[in-house]
C-alpha cells in the first residue's frame, strides 16, 4: 500500500512539472485570472453602395450613415468580458448634409481549445444618398445629398476560427487577457454564418432611378443568409513591449438571397466572395496595454446587374490596466 501511494505521488509531481514546463514554454502570457478594467474610444460605421446601369452617366450610388464617437467602458476576468458603449454627443459628419443615424452594435466572444467563437449584431437606421443632385432636380451642388430616415441595414453574424497552430490564440492576438512574448503565425479557417440585408418602406433605390422594366430595382427589401468558409493567415510580431498583429483571409460563401417588392418576392441561390481582415497594434506590458484595433465585416448581394455591397467596420483605441495580486512579504 505504501508503494502504491509513493507511486501516485511521483506521478503527480511529474504531471505538475510537465504542466509548469508547458506554461513556461508557451509563446504567450495569460492574464485571464486578473481583473482587467479597460476603456476604448473610437467609432463604428457601415457605408453601402448600389451598382446598376442607371444611366449613361453613372452606375453607382454611394450611401453613407452618420456616426458618433463611442466611448466604451468594460472589464475582463477569466472567460467573462463585459463592455458598455456610450455614444458621445455630436456627429462625425455634418447633420445638415448626412442627417442623424440611429445605430446599435452588440457582440460577444469566447474561446474553446483551438476554436474561437464570435457573434455580432449591427442595426443602422437613417442613411444619406451622396450626390443625389445628379438625378434629383430639387437638389444642387451646394445641397447635393438626399437623406432617407426609413433606410436601414441589419447584420447578424456568427463566426468560428480554427487555427492550425495550437498556440495561436485570438485572446493573445487582441492583447487584453493575454499577450504574446514572441513572434507567431498560423493558417486558419473561418467558418461564417450571417443573416443581413437592407430595406426601406419607400424603396431602396430612389424613385427617380427605378427601372420599371426590372422589378428588382423596385425592391423595398433585399436580404441574404450566408454559409461559408474563409481560409486565411495570421501573424503577430513582437518588438520589445510592442505587439503588432494582422489576420487576412479570402474565401466564398453560399447565399440564399431574395428581394421583396410591394407586389412580389423572389428568392435565389448563389455564391459570393468574402474577405476577412483584422489588425491590432500597440503597447502591451504586463500591467497595462494600449492598442489600436480595427476589423472589417463585408457583405454583398447581387441580382444580375443590381449589386449591393456594404462594409461594417470599426476603429478604436483601447487601453486597460491589469491588477496583479500583491505578494505577501516574509516576516
Amino acid at each position: 500500500m505504501t508503494k502504491y501511494f509513493i507511486g501516485i505521488g511521483f506521478c503527480l509531481i511529474a504531471l505538475l512539472g510537465k504542466t509548469q514546463s508547458a506554461e513556461m514554454d508557451r509563446p504567450y502570457e495569460k492574464y485571464d485570472t486578473l481583473l482587467i478594467p479597460y476603456a476604448d474610444l473610437g467609432y463604428n460605421t457601415a457605408p453601402m453602395r448600389f451598382k446598376y446601369p442607371f444611366s449613361s452617366e453613372f452606375d453607382k450610388i454611394h450611401v453613407r450613415n452618420n456616426s458618433n464617437v463611442v466611448l466604451g467602458l468594460g472589464f475582463a476576468y477569466k472567460w467573462f468580458n463585459l463592455r458598455l458603449g456610450i455614444n458621445l454627443p455630436g456627429n462625425l459628419r455634418p447633420s445638415y448634409k448626412y442627417g442623424p443615424t440611429e445605430y446599435y452594435d452588440f457582440g460577444f466572444d469566447f474561446s474553446l481549445k483551438q476554436f474561437f467563437f464570435d457573434a455580432d449584431l449591427h442595426i443602422y437606421n437613417g442613411y444619406t444618398y451622396k450626390n443625389a443632385y445628379k438625378w434629383n432636380d430639387t437638389l444642387n451642388v451646394q445641397e447635393p445629398n438626399l437623406y432617407n430616415q426609413k433606410l436601414g441595414a441589419l447584420s447578424l453574424s456568427l463566426n468560428t476560427w480554427h487555427f492550425w497552430n495550437k498556440d495561436f490564440k485570438l485572446a493573445a492576438f487582441r492583447g487584453k487577457t493575454a499577450a504574446y512574448k514572441q513572434d507567431i503565425s498560423s493558417f486558419y479557417l473561418k467558418y461564417s454564418m450571417s443573416l443581413y440585408g437592407v430595406g426601406a418602406e419607400n424603396g431602396i433605390i430612389p424613385k427617380e432611378l427605378v427601372d420599371t422594366t426590372q422589378t428588382r430595382t423596385e425592391a423595398n427589401t433585399i436580404l441574404s443568409f450566408d454559409l461559408g468558409v474563409i481560409p486565411g493567415y495570421g501573424y503577430v510580431k513582437r518588438i520589445d513591449q510592442w505587439q503588432i498583429g494582422i489576420m487576412a483571409g479570402l474565401g466564398a460563401v453560399v447565399q440564399s438571397k431574395a428581394y421583396i417588392t410591394p407586389d412580389l418576392s423572389r428568392g435565389f441561390l448563389g455564391l459570393a466572395f468574402r474577405y476577412d481582415i483584422r489588425f491590432v497594434a500597440g503597447l502591451n506590458r504586463p500591467h497595462y496595454f494600449l492598442m489600436f484595433v480595427t476589423d472589417f465585416d463585408n457583405k454583398s448581394i447581387a441580382f444580375n446587374d443590381l449589386k449591393y455591397r456594404q462594409t461594417y467596420y470599426s476603429m478604436k483605441l483601447s487601453g486597460g490596466y491589469r491588477f496583479h495580486k500583491k505578494r505577501k512579504k516574509n516576516s
